[in-house]
């Protein structure tokens, strides 16, 4: 997909490639080269970064900024939705958890109003375990994620700095959660995207923890501890592995696009509520 400086890529129709298994998970595995992808390395045991999202009103501008605007301005994947900024329809923390509504209302021409989280300039990381923890919205044409992209494009627009997708899901596909990268190597436009999905029936209900580990040699994602994906350096330059500079947090919830709205948008859904307890960074000990 061509650079746009919004809303890069996400996973796309390359999940159409990959044929769902019902209870495990599905991935596709970049080939080992001369680094080790079996490697143990270890993280602190403390939280060098986080937000578990306590402190009542609006998120914490501290750690937290915004993306404001739409597909209008040239941006993403043909959403539907008008990012707004620090506007509590649209965002809030209470009951120490924070809540991202989706709403069916106009604004700037778009039919949507949602919000999306940036930690870009306030939380920045190279290496590290990052979790969060986290509950699906219900309903056709919800597209929630939380996902990282760098904060300098080091190697130059999308693909070629990378995206670390942590979750990703569809309403339409409401059991499955996803996990994914993306370099100019292998991203969704040219059929060779890195992704790793798995079926978890109750995941718009109760809240599940998705993580993933960051190391010089690989990226592995888990659901509940479990390890679902992994992505190995090969060592053959930043086509293949970009993920050697900082990257930040993006927590969002999108509806309709190529991909959240493949089977269409169902207006009764909304407002649909994207709903995380807490973000978390462990720093890798070297």
């Amino acid at each position: 997909m061509k650079y746009r400086p919004f809303i890069y890529s996400l996973s796309l129709f390359s999940i159409a490639f990959v044929a769902c298994q019902s209870v495990t998970n599905h991935q596709e595995t970049a080939p080992k080269g001369n680094k080790d992808s079996t490697k143990n390395y270890e993280f602190t045991a403390q939280p060098v970064w986080a937000d578990e999202f306590d402190n009542p009103g609006l998120p914490d501008t501290s750690k937290w900024s915004y993306d404001v605007g739409s597909q209008h301005n040239g941006w993403g994947n043909q959403e539907l939705q008008y990012y707004t900024e620090a506007d509590p329809k649209n965002v809030e923390v209470k009951d120490g958890h924070l809540y991202i509504h989706a709403l069916p209302e106009q604004k700037e021409g778009l039919d949507y109003t949602s919000a999306r989280l940036v930690s870009k300039g306030k939380g920045d990381f190279l290496y590290g375990r990052f979790e969060v923890r986290a509950k699906v919205p219900a309903g056709k044409g919800t597209w929630p994620a939380v996902w990282m992209l760098p904060t300098d494009w080091t190697y130059g627009g999308w693909p070629n700095s990378g995206e670390i997708d942590i979750l990703e899901h569809v309403g339409y596909d409401p059991d499955v959660v996803h996990i994914s990268v993306h370099t100019k190597d292998y991203h969704h436009s040219i059929g060779t995207q890195k992704t790793a999905f798995r079926k978890i029936e109750n995941a718009r209900e109760q809240f599940h923890l998705y993580r993933i580990d960051w190391t010089p040699d690989y990226i592995k994602g888990f659901v509940d501890d479990q390890e679902l994906f992994s992505f190995a350096n090969e060592g053959s330059g930043f086509k293949a592995w970009p993920f050697d500079q900082k990257f930040h947090w993006l927590i969002n919830l999108a509806v309709g696009g190529f991909w959240g709205g493949a089977e269409g948008v169902d207006r009764e859904a909304f407002p649909a509520t994207f709903t995380v307890d807490y973000v978390r960074v462990y720093d890798l000990v070297k």
